[in-house]
């Protein structure tokens, strides 16, 4: 495995540095007074207070969660399917909770849940349903070799996309750009029940995947490399597939497809930290949850009031990367 040039020590010091700055600083970009002393406020807050509190503070603390959960989602499909074009969208997810959001949108059809929104709901049932018909199909081959896995996940993905074109031309206007807007990804209708939700989700399945990054460090190496090194293989596959599917679920329930975070900060930390997933996972993470926290940040800022969806800054952040690395990488 290829290592880093620089001591990964110094390396994360300067990514906690760089998380640490973004937290901090993200939630007061824009606004003219600093409310710290609304903290400690006993009767009602004034306006610019409240919007920071109940608004900014947990959009910065979802944007960070969901950056850090689609980086190390991508950094897991890179490595298992070996191919540094990999997504945490490749198997469907994304396609099953936008279609669970276009029924939602087009009939209304939702089974709430504490704390999360109807819309986050039929997405995050939406997703389940992907998972599960992707397993399925896997499994009807009698193994979950990684190019079953993908074959299957792309077709879930064409056909689901099918049926959003199909549910969208039932609905009207008004239901078309409820959907294109979901679709655009977006961090503007959080707040802390919904970020207590995403958070215990991504603290469990981040927790399992990091636990088993030395099986899916030979994993990388090779499917029968990791079977002679005593590795599980058919255990860890799905292992993996499950985990990083309920991840990838509950951030698009949440915030929507937001593109190209779990390919572009897997890769870029992998230039700087090498290939080892034990060093690449929490650089991924951390690296991840910054990189989006800026994208949403200099999104909601740049032409404000006006807000450009962080699912379009990170779709043009990603596109040219993508062609870099086409283009420069054995893929």
């Amino acid at each position: 495995m290829s290592r880093p040039r620089v001591s990964p020590w110094l390396l994360y010091g300067a990514l906690a540095a760089l998380v640490l700055l973004v937290l901090v600083l993200a939630p007061f970009a824009g606004i003219r007074t600093i409310p710290l002393r609304a903290v400690f406020a006993d009767g009602g807050l004034p306006l610019e207070h409240r919007i920071f509190w109940q608004m900014r503070v947990p959009r910065v603390l979802t944007a960070f969660i969901a950056g850090a959960a689609l980086s190390l989602s991508g950094m897991c499909f890179q490595g298992l399917f070996r191919n540094v074009l990999a997504t945490p969208f490749t198997l469907g997810v994304s396609g099953g909770a936008s279609l669970g959001v276009a029924i939602y949108v087009r009939f209304g059809v939702s089974v709430g849940i504490i704390g999360v929104s109807g819309m986050s709901t039929a997405a995050f049932l939406g997703a389940l349903c992907a998972i599960a018909l992707v397993y399925g199909l896997t499994r009807l081959r009698g193994n979950s070799s990684t190019a079953v896995m993908l074959l299957a996940g792309v077709a879930v993905s064409a056909f689901f996309s099918s049926l959003i074109l199909f549910v969208q031309y039932l609905g009207d206007a008004n239901d078309m750009f409820r959907v294109m807007r979901w679709l655009m990804g977006g961090l503007d209708a959080v707040d802390y029940p919904t970020l207590g939700a995403l958070a215990a989700l991504c603290l469990v399945t981040t927790a399992v995947v990091i636990s088993q990054v030395e099986a899916l460090n030979l994993l990388a190496v090779g499917e029968d490399f990791a079977a002679s090194r005593g590795v599980n293989r058919e255990r860890s596959k799905l292992l993996f597939f499950f985990c990083v599917s309920l991840l990838v679920g509950g951030v698009v329930a949440i915030c929507g497809p937001i593109g190209f975070v779990g390919m572009v900060c897997p890769h870029i930390c992998r230039l700087l930290f090498g290939a080892n997933h034990r060093v690449l996972a929490p650089a991924s993470v951390l690296f991840g949850g910054a990189f989006l926290v800026i994208c949403d940040t200099f999104g909601r800022s740049v032409v404000a009031p006006v807000e450009i969806p962080v699912g379009v800054i990170t779709s043009l952040v990603g596109g040219p990367f993508f062609l870099w690395l086409l283009i420069h990488h054995d893929v």
